[in-house]
């Protein structure tokens, strides 16, 4: 069985793009360092270097077989899962439940592999949904019952069927997208998601004066937030029909969709850690943190891509 895909021109070209990114990233940091060896550069570094790693593992995600692709996807699920619950208190009696919250995991890509979308629309919001609670009332404990099966729900809807949604993009009539198939529409979602993040962070670093939640996030302002809106507009109106079946003023809404859902996935995952009392979710990745603080906007941008994009040409 090929393992492999072979990527449409528009892909190739866009893989290309992205790599060519990261080079100018990687010598504008050389060219910092070399012209302020004073400044304390370090975290700029790490990240950078996390970034290459990042996009070559979703580069060869990408290239992979949709099947293997959606292994890739499903684990990237796993790691998010279990990073949120390593931060979550739980019962020790809630122990025996977690096997079969991550057993959710395999049965929720299995019927994003094989196609079945209304199994997949309703498996966790529904049959989990009714699952755990029933597994923590045969276990015979209620002190912080309502707690424990709501944060354990939340978690799974989140780090799970969420995003889940970029897999089912694979699953996706390619017929339908013949610029780059299930893969353009993956691309097109984490690019401009992640592109997001950082245009929102570089705009707020440069011009922020007015915050917007700053109990929730102190670091978010208004100029961040309409800078990266306006940027990822312009970004999506560019990428999008270029790869995908969107047409311009479909790809202007999208970006628009994009960056206001980035911004609140991002604040969200900051209010989990708020109450927790922590910086990061993790330090999987040097100079990110955890997964959860790279996946945080695409809880939010994925199942609103997937589900106007399938309304609108699926």
């Amino acid at each position: 069985m090929n393992v492999f895909r072979a990527l449409t021109p528009s892909m190739t070209w866009a893989v290309a793009g992205l790599f060519s990114i990261l080079v100018v990233a990687s010598l504008v940091v050389w060219a910092l360092r070399r012209a302020r060896p004073e400044r304390d550069l370090g975290e700029l570094v790490l990240r950078v270097k996390s970034w290459w790693v990042m996009a070559s593992v979703f580069t060869l995600a990408m290239v992979l077989s949709p099947r293997a692709s959606v292994v890739f996807l499903g684990l990237m699920s796993f790691l998010a899962l279990k990073e949120y619950l390593s931060l979550i208190p739980t019962r020790r009696a809630d122990r025996r439940v977690l096997f079969w919250a991550y057993l959710a995991i395999p049965l929720q890509y299995f019927w994003v592999a094989i196609g079945w979308y209304g199994m997949f629309i309703v498996f966790i919001p529904v049959y989990v949904f009714l699952l755990l609670p029933m597994r923590m009332v045969l276990i015979g404990e209620t002190s912080g019952f309502l707690r424990s099966a709501g944060t354990l729900h939340w978690g799974l809807m989140m780090t799970v069927f969420n995003l889940s949604h970029v897999a089912y993009l694979l699953a996706l009539p390619a017929a339908r997208n013949p610029a780059g198939g299930g893969a353009g529409l993956v691309l097109t979602l984490v690019f401009l998601t992640q592109f997001n993040d950082v245009a929102q962070y570089v705009w707020g670093k440069s011009f922020g004066r007015h915050k917007v939640i700053p109990k929730v996030s102190p670091n978010k302002t208004w100029e961040g937030l309409l800078g990266g809106l306006a940027t990822t507009i312009g970004l999506a109106s560019l990428v999008g029909p270029w790869l995908t079946p969107l047409t311009r003023p479909e790809a202007v809404l999208f970006g628009l969709m994009i960056g206001l859902g980035g911004f609140i996935g991002d604040v969200t995952i900051s209010a989990v850690k708020r109450d927790l009392g922590i910086k990061d979710t993790g330090a999987l990745i040097p100079g990110h943190g955890g997964i959860l603080d790279r996946v945080d906007s695409l809880t939010y941008t994925a199942p609103l891509f997937f589900h106007v994009l399938r309304y609108l040409h699926y």
